[in-house]
C-alpha cells in the first residue's frame, strides 16, 4: 500500500481526509484506487490518460517525469503537487 497525501484543494472530495492508504504499483493504479474511494478525484488529477497540465507527482520525495507510469513501491508516499515553473 502507498500513502497518498491529498492536496488541500481536493479534500472537499475526501470529506476533509488529508491522507489515504491505497494499493497500486503505478501512479495510474493509485489514481484508480483513489477514484474508487472518492469518485471524481481522477478528473481533478488527470486529463485523458495523463496528469493534468501544471500538476506533478512525487513518489518518496522524487518528482517524476513519468507521470501516471511512475512506479510506486509498497510503502511509498505519493504527493500531487502544482508544477513549479519560472525562470
Amino acid at each position: 500500500m502507498a500513502t497518498v497525501f491529498i492536496p488541500p484543494l481536493l479534500r472537499e472530495l475526501t470529506g476533509g481526509v488529508d491522507r489515504v492508504a491505497v494499493s497500486g504499483t503505478t501512479v495510474r493504479q493509485v489514481v484508480a484506487a483513489l477514484n474508487a474511494l472518492y469518485p471524481g478525484i481522477r478528473e481533478r488529477l488527470c486529463t485523458g490518460d495523463e496528469l493534468r497540465p501544471g500538476l506533478s507527482v512525487a513518489v518518496n520525495g522524487a518528482v517524476s517525469s513519468l507521470g501516471l507510469l511512475q512506479k510506486v513501491p509498497d510503502g511509498s508516499e505519493v504527493h500531487f503537487l502544482p508544477a513549479v515553473g519560472g525562470g
